[in-house]
C-alpha cells in the first residue's frame, strides 16, 4: 500500500461524494484557533502565507494515485489547519486541474479573504467553501478567536467582494455553538449579512465530534430547524444529518419538493434515495435529466438539480 504524505482519503461525504483530500500545511497550520476545532487548540497561530512544501512534491502524489486507478469524484484542498495560508496554492490548483478533470475543491475559513492574492489563487477552484460562523467582532473573537490582526469586518467585507467576482460554486457554512451564535437575534444578524453575499449553497452545522473546548455544546434539533427557517440554508448536524427529509411518499415527488427550495447534487440525491430504500436509482436520474422544470448544472461531473 502506498504512503502518502500530502494525500489523504478518499473519504465518502455527503455533499461531494468520494472526496480525495489534499493538505499542503503543516498539522495546526492556522489563523484560528476556533473552540469547536475537532482538531484541538491552535497551538502556534499563523500570520504569514509560507510556501511549506514544494507544489511538484503534491502534485507528484497525486500522479501516483492517478496510477492506480483507485476511483474519487473530487478533490478537495482542506489540511489539518487552513490551506489558504499554502503560498503556492494557485499554482497547485493550476496543477491538480492539468492532471484530473474532477473538481477542485477549497475549504476555508474565509480569514484571508480580503487579501488580493488569496482571492486570485482560489478563484481557480470550482467550488469554494468558506465558514461565517460570527456576525460581529465580539462573536468572531469567541467562536473563531482569530490571529489579532484579522478584524471581522475585513474578513466579512472579503467574503462579498470575492463572492462577486467568483465564478465558481460558493458553498458557505455556518456552525452554530450552542449559547454563542445560535438565538434568534442571531440569526436575523446572519440573515442581514449573507443578502449581499453571491452564493450557491448554504450548510448549516453544529460540533458533533470532538472540540477544542470542553465547554462546547452541540444546539439541538429545534435550533436547528429555526436556523434553517430563518436563513434558508439546509442542516448538515444532529438529528436532521440525513441533510433532507420530505413526507412525501412518492421518492422522485419528494426530491421535487426539496429542490424547489434546495439544490441537490447527484451524491445528495442517492443519499436521499438510499435512506428511503430505493433501489432503482437511474430511473430518479433519468427523470430528472429529462423534467423540463428541472435544471440540471452539470461542473465536471457534479451534477447540481434545482426547479427553474
Amino acid at each position: 500500500m502506498t504512503t502518502y504524505q500530502y494525500l489523504f482519503g478518499p473519504v465518502s461525504s455527503r455533499r461531494l461524494g468520494l472526496s480525495l483530500g489534499i493538505s499542503p500545511i503543516p498539522k495546526k497550520a492556522c489563523n484560528y484557533s476556533c473552540v469547536y476545532c475537532q482538531l484541538g487548540p491552535t497551538r502556534t497561530m499563523k500570520r504569514h502565507r509560507e510556501m511549506y512544501f514544494p507544489v511538484a512534491d503534491i502534485l507528484a502524489e497525486l500522479k501516483a494515485y492517478l496510477a492506480s486507478g483507485l476511483p474519487f469524484d473530487v478533490v478537495s484542498i482542506v489540511g489539518e489547519g487552513e490551506p489558504t495560508l499554502y503560498l503556492g496554492l494557485r499554482k497547485l490548483i493550476r496543477g491538480l486541474k492539468s492532471l484530473t478533470n474532477k473538481p477542485t475543491v477549497v475549504i476555508t475559513n474565509g480569514g484571508l479573504l480580503a487579501q488580493e492574492e488569496v482571492k486570485e489563487a482560489l478563484s481557480e477552484a470550482d467550488i469554494v467553501m468558506p465558514s461565517l460562523d460570527a456576525y460581529d467582532e465580539a462573536s468572531f473573537k469567541k467562536i473563531n478567536r482569530p490571529l489579532g490582526t484579522i478584524k471581522f469586518q475585513t474578513m466579512y467585507q472579503g467574503l462579498v467582494d470575492f463572492s462577486k467576482t467568483y465564478q465558481g460554486e460558493l458553498w458557505l457554512e455556518i456552525m452554530l455553538v450552542k449559547g454563542l451564535n445560535d438565538d434568534q437575534a442571531a440569526l436575523r444578524r446572519f440573515k442581514e449579512l449573507l443578502e449581499p453575499i453571491n452564493y450557491s449553497r448554504l450548510f448549516i452545522n453544529s460540533p458533533v465530534r470532538g472540540t477544542a473546548e470542553s465547554w462546547v455544546e452541540q444546539v439541538d434539533g429545534e435550533s436547528l430547524l429555526l436556523a434553517e427557517k430563518t436563513l434558508g440554508g439546509t442542516s448538515i448536524a444532529g438529528p436532521l444529518a440525513s441533510d433532507f427529509y420530505s413526507d412525501i411518499e412518492d421518492d422522485y415527488e419528494a426530491i421535487l419538493s426539496i429542490i424547489k427550495r434546495h439544490p441537490m447534487n447527484q451524491h445528495e440525491v442517492t443519499s436521499f434515495l438510499e435512506s428511503r430504500g430505493h433501489e432503482e436509482r437511474e430511473d430518479i436520474f433519468q427523470k430528472l435529466q429529462q423534467d423540463s422544470e428541472v435544471e440540471v448544472i452539470d461542473r465536471k461531473g457534479l451534477k447540481t438539480y434545482r426547479v427553474v
